[in-house]
């Protein structure tokens, strides 16, 4: 989220400033000014953070608890009016999804927390990834690199999905919005969330527009299915054994539930309009994440 917002705040006359750990190698572009922290000492952060109007943050689900909470005190001892907090995928405003992944739940943490200390969060509901969760096999179930794919149910359950470019356009939009006055504005938008999407889309048309960009069919393809409760439970239960990639395979078999849970976009609809968002090709989508895999993409180094 990080690398791909700074990417369209650049195209904007917004001040950009990225913390860091202290003694990291991060690189970022030109105009972009870096102050190094130390994530457990609240005053270091304070002191980053004096002078900013929003705070946008990005952190690895793996990341300490604690961490979250020290910048958003931070932010309040430096006067931050505005967060945008770790929170960014499928709806956690959704309770039957909040009961079954239980981090979900972090996001209303987050934002109480805000609340208490006097500001105010606006907060992205963009789905899963595209290119990140078409590109590690197992999430969308199809595995580019292996040429297999596992259909949860039939495969044509709807799911809203947008791109890192999608998401990052978001942000840069929203904080476009002017602060206060008639109209869509920041001031309008606090303590709520944006709904924005790439496309609503299914496996089926997934695998589709694979075969397109990589001109195969259904032929040169192992396909198999299986039922999504039972791979939700099956990691669940495998979750308790300690296996670190069954939570992300629960969450991702759990939005793909055939109770609409991963279609918000039919439920509640969208701000795409609102923010501006352009319509994009799945295709294009699909070519990047082929090209992403055929490199030797390390997604977690992303």
């Amino acid at each position: 989220m990080g690398k791909h917002t700074i990417t369209e705040l650049l195209k904007t006359n917004i001040q950009i400033t990225a913390l860091t750990r202290q003694g990291s190698n991060l690189s970022v572009p030109n105009g972009v000014s870096i102050k190094e922290v130390d994530y457990d000492d609240i005053s270091s952060i304070t002191t980053a953070l004096e002078g900013q109007d929003f705070l946008m943050i990005t952190l690895s689900v793996i990341t300490p608890p604690g961490v979250h909470s020290n910048l958003v005190q931070a932010a309040a001892k430096a006067g931050i009016k505005y967060i945008m907090p770790n929170a960014y995928g499928f709806d956690f405003h959704n309770k039957a999804l909040i009961s079954d992944i239980d981090v979900a739940s972090r996001f209303s943490e987050y934002s109480s927390e805000i609340e208490r200390l006097g500001m105010s969060h606006f907060s992205l509901v963009c789905s899963f990834w595209y290119e990140w969760s078409l590109g590690i096999g197992v999430l969308y179930g199809i595995d580019i690199k292996e040429r297999k794919a596992t259909f949860f149910d039939d495969g044509t359950t709807r799911i809203n999905t947008s791109t890192w470019q999608q998401c990052g356009r978001a942000v840069a939009k929203i904080l476009s919005l002017p602060i206060d006055g008639e109209g869509e504005t920041l001031e309008s938008w606090k303590n709520k969330s944006f709904y924005i999407s790439s496309f609503r889309v299914n496996q089926r048309e997934m695998l589709d527009s694979v075969h397109r960009v990589m001109g195969t069919e259904d032929k040169d393809w192992e396909i198999s299915y299986e039922p999504t409760k039972k791979r939700y439970i099956q990691a669940v239960e495998d979750m308790k054994t300690g296996d670190r990639n069954a939570f992300a395979k629960a969450m991702y078999a759990r939005v793909f539930f055939p109770d609409g849970s991963g279609d918000y976009e039919s439920r509640r609809g969208l701000n795409n309009e609102i923010l501006d968002l352009p319509t994009e090709e799945l295709d294009e989508a699909t070519k990047r994440t082929v090209d992403l895999v055929e490199s030797g993409w390390n997604p977690f180094g992303q």
